[in-house]
């Protein structure tokens, strides 16, 4: 988060102010409405329950670091996604925990899980606040103060998180193989047709609300986009490395990139005429 919080500035959120609308909606789509339809995916599925636990916990966590530049490609409005990007990391401090808690003790197979580990939101909304806002505020402050060391930290720092990344996704696959043999088919199902939904979500309602063609794309990609890597810190920090959680939401990280990539690629090269629509 911190290396996304060196291309922010705190004018970035002046348009929150000036257009509230396409802002609103990102948010009511990534912390409301795709919690409830990841709900009702699991009652339709039934999977074990430590995947949908994982389930759910993605689709609590805010938009991930890629969203910005997946935006951007795809010809989506990039101050949008910067936007949203700040502001949902800032309320995903209290709304990630929420989210988790409310609909994974709204679920029995769930619930049981969350009573063995005994949560405490304010304990989580803790580690919430040290993973995402205060690398946020520093972030931002940095680029505020001085912004020719932010464009040079944010360089190196897109490979260090990236590799962080891809060394907790091997980590996971590690610890997990024998877990990942016997359910490899099963998870990679549910991810995609997750995923699907969460970006049907994102362009569903921002159509719905008649926004701009821009704005549709941006508010897409950031509901299909999901920081998959702070599910994964949650996951080894209160759940132990649960298996089936940290598969999913492992796999999660893996397939968002190739789909976001890929609808990014696809827009990329449909040029946006006036009006609504995709």
């Amino acid at each position: 988060m911190f290396g996304v919080a060196l291309h922010i500035k705190v004018s970035d959120f002046k348009a929150l102010f000036r257009n509230p609308r396409p802002v609103l909606v990102g948010v009511l789509s990534q912390f409301f409405v795709l919690p409830c339809l990841t709900f009702l995916l699991v009652l339709i599925v039934q999977p074990i329950p430590s995947i949908a636990l994982g389930m759910i916990l993605v689709a609590a966590c805010p938009g991930g670091n890629i969203s910005n530049f997946i935006t951007s490609y795809a010809g989506g409005n990039r101050a949008l996604s910067v936007t949203l990007t700040a502001i949902a990391t800032l309320l995903a401090i209290i709304l990630t925990p929420l989210n988790l808690s409310f609909w994974g003790s709204v679920y029995p197979p769930t619930q049981a899980i969350l009573k063995e580990v005994s949560i405490a939101p304010m304990e989580m909304i803790e580690i919430v606040s040290l993973i995402l806002g205060v690398p946020l505020i520093f972030g931002i402050w940095i680029n505020e103060k001085f912004p020719v060391l932010a464009v040079k930290l944010s360089k190196y720092l897109k490979i260090i998180s990236l590799g962080f990344f891809v060394c907790l996704i091997l980590f996971v696959v590690y610890t997990n193989r024998l877990l990942i043999e016997d359910y490899l088919t099963y998870v990679f199902w549910i991810v995609i047709l997750h995923n699907a939904i969460a970006f049907l979500t994102g362009y569903s309602l921002a159509s719905a609300a008649k926004l701009p063609r821009v704005d549709i794309r941006s508010i897409t990609i950031e509901t299909g986009i999901q920081n998959s890597g702070l599910g994964l810190v949650l996951i080894f920090t209160f759940f132990e490395g649960l298996g089936g959680m940290a598969i999913l939401t492992a796999f999660w990280g893996i397939w968002h990139l190739i789909s976001g990539l890929t609808l990014g690629s696809i827009w990329a090269y449909k040029p946006l005429r006036e009006g609504v629509g995709g």
